[in-house]
């Protein structure tokens, strides 16, 4: 088995780690090297549950904080020549890659850190986790917040999302809905004799397109909500009026609503219609009211911003850990075809965390 070299160069760490493909569902490699490489560091307790892995310092500091990272990227790009593939390629001083931002850069920080810090001013427990980037009921955090929830414990967690070096305080609330119309089948040249439930999904999209999203204030941090239809589908054949229509929507929440008040919005937007809630997670504070939060923010010496998606701060703000999310990395390149980041805001992000945690 090829090992990870924790103590070279984080920029070549992080193409390192995106060079184990490892989009969800077949992170055991990955995980597998990490957890041999964690093993090999006397000052960490090492855990494992699945392809998730936790290793904690045990320095008898007053106080925890919570180093966090998924291991999990989405699939492949399918365009041809597209660069945010496997395996990575630097450019210019820029590193290209499948998961160069969301986040096998920050995974490197954590790595590189893991192996450094023998000495720091808090105890650190370093996460590592499986299926972040698909549904909530298969996260590898999710599944060790329910097995060992006293191994998550701490004061202070930071969630390694990307945030082009500056923190971003809690995050939305996420939730997805499929609302349904119903019809009557019939054969399309005689039309009237049936009822067709995708023109009575037109309803739905109207109030849709009519809805206003609202910026709502929590903590001093602005959150832009959102809802939108995301999928459409209906009928069976060519030639016969449709009797049934779903229309996906997710709705995107303020941190100041819960994942029950967030339904209620929906629900009352929507009446007269069939509607099921098919997914959900609350959102997550800014976590930005403590001291320990403070310093991170004095280091960086930028303002913190919201978190506009959906991010795991919200699983430890259910622990009744504050979180927040910084890592290295532009957000909004995740995901797309030319994944990116430059290998300096590597480095920088490594310097900052290691700034505040000595």
């Amino acid at each position: 088995m090829n090992e990870l070299d924790l103590q070279q160069d984080v920029a070549l760490l992080t193409e390192q780690v995106m060079n184990i493909e490892s989009v969800s569902g077949n992170e055991q490699e990955l995980a597998d090297k990490v957890h041999h490489a964690l093993q090999q560091l006397a000052h960490l307790e090492v855990h494992r549950d699945q392809d998730a892995i936790v290793a904690r310092t045990s320095f008898g500091r007053e106080r925890r904080v919570v180093l966090a990272g998924h291991l999990d990227t989405v699939p492949l790009p399918r365009t041809e020549g597209a660069k945010g593939t496997v395996p990575a390629q630097v450019i210019g001083g820029v590193l290209y890659g499948r998961g160069a931002t969301d986040m096998k850069g920050g995974v490197a920080v954590q790595l590189a850190l893991a192996a450094e810090l023998t000495d720091a001013k808090y105890d650190v427990t370093y996460v590592f986790y499986d299926h972040e980037e698909v549904e909530a009921a298969k996260s590898g955090l999710g599944r060790l917040a329910k097995n060992s929830p006293e191994l998550l414990e701490a004061d202070f967690a930071i969630l390694l999302e990307p945030t082009n070096g500056t923190v971003e305080g809690g995050c939305n609330g996420t939730s997805r809905f499929v609302i349904r119309t119903r019809g009557k089948a019939a054969h399309s040249g005689r039309a009237w004799m049936g009822h067709n439930a995708i023109h009575d999904a037109g309803e739905i999209l109207q109030r849709l397109a009519a809805y206003q999203p609202q910026t709502i204030t929590v903590e001093g941090l602005d959150y832009r909500e959102g809802m939108n239809a995301v999928r459409i589908a209906g009928g069976i054949a060519g030639n016969v009026i449709p009797d049934y229509c779903e229309v996906e929507v997710n709705y995107r929440f303020a941190p100041d609503k819960t994942l029950a008040e967030a339904e209620a919005v929906v629900r009352e937007l929507f009446a007269g219609f069939d509607i099921e809630r098919t997914d959900g997670a609350d959102g997550a504070k800014p976590g930005l009211d403590q001291q320990i939060a403070a310093d991170l923010i004095k280091v960086l010496g930028q303002e913190p911003k919201p978190k506009y998606g959906w991010t795991d701060v919200s699983r430890f703000s259910a622990l009744g850990v504050s979180a927040v999310n910084f890592g290295p990395g532009d957000a909004l390149l995740a995901h797309s075809d030319d994944e990116h980041v430059p290998q300096q805001a590597i480095r920088d992000c490594l310097q900052s965390l290691r700034a505040w945690l000595r």
